[in-house]
């Protein structure tokens, strides 16, 4: 097999569902097929169940294929990385996933921390918010700089990076979308967008309320799994939905408009690493966002 057959496979056998593995790869849904088909070929079995094609499964023989390829492909992958970082005259590197679509506001954090330490390599990635801690859990990263709380086991909170209000987004023609400002009680009426893939309760409540200050319940309407989903979704029906506030900044699409809430609460973003795998450069980053302080985002 290809490197990029074994990856095909090995993300198929987390995600058991081929768009959403096609989604992660950045290629198409036909493309992981011929690739699975192609392996199942040359093994001469089927490794994939596919009766139920939105909740595809292992077959045995997927099964003890994935047990013996997991441990050795996460090897061959870190010693490729580190043999082409020891050429570059790279002595260490520090891999960051962003939920957040905004990398260049943190530009001062990956300058400082480049300059303090010139040997090391700094990789900065994007990671949708429904695999908000996948990455960390697969080794792809060694961190993820996500909204917090997070209370899940196994993970560390590092300081705060950033803080920014939330804003409320609809689509032009939306009744609203003349308005100055919205309070969260308007959100009682009209619902906002739900995550496909469930998200911790703590930690959705974090960015999208359940409840209004006045107690009344925010009901969660036509499921979006990406960005992108949220932009088509708003540009398109009369959907009406909060998202952070520098989506406004970043996302100032044709057909959709921003409104401040004026009662927001200030979503927090801070780098989360796995406790077990706290590394030199993890300290490091972490050092540079004590030193520096939290950016506020308007």
């Amino acid at each position: 097999m290809e490197l990029r057959d074994i990856e095909i496979f090995l993300t198929l056998a987390e995600e058991l569902h081929f768009g959403r593995t096609a989604q992660r790869l950045h290629l198409s849904q036909a493309r992981v097929s011929q690739s699975i088909k192609s392996q199942e070929r040359r093994i001469g079995g089927r490794l994939v169940d596919r009766s139920n094609p939105r909740n595809v499964q292992l077959t045995p023989l997927g099964r003890q294929l994935l047990a013996g390829l997991l441990p050795n492909y996460r090897g061959l992958v870190r010693a490729i990385e580190h043999a082409r970082r020891t050429a570059r005259g790279i002595s260490g590197v520090l891999r960051v996933a962003m939920i957040g679509y905004n990398p260049y506001d943190y530009q001062p954090f990956w300058d400082a921390f480049r300059k303090r330490h010139p040997d090391w390599e700094l990789q900065i990635r994007s990671s949708e918010f429904g695999d908000q801690f996948g990455p960390l859990m697969r080794d792809e990263v060694d961190i993820v700089i996500a909204w917090v709380p997070v209370e899940e086991p196994g993970l560390t909170v590092g300081p705060i990076i950033s803080m920014e209000p939330m804003v409320a987004m609809m689509p032009d023609r939306h009744e609203l979308a003349g308005e100055k400002w919205v309070s969260l009680e308007v959100f009682g009426d009209r619902g906002v967008l739900e995550s496909n893939t469930p998200l911790p309760d703590y930690w959705e409540d974090a960015v999208s309320p359940f409840y209004t200050p006045l107690g009344r319940p925010i009901h969660r309407v036509a499921p979006i799994s990406t960005l992108e989903d949220i932009l088509a979704t708003a540009s398109t029906s009369d959907v009406f939905t909060s998202c952070m506030s520098h989506i406004a900044r970043y996302y100032n699409r044709p057909g959709i408009s921003y409104l401040p809430i004026t009662d927001s609460h200030l979503v927090r973003w801070a780098p989360v690493w796995r406790s077990d795998s706290e590394t030199e450069q993890i300290r490091a980053f972490a050092r540079v966002i004590r030193d520096m302080g939290c950016l506020v985002q308007k």
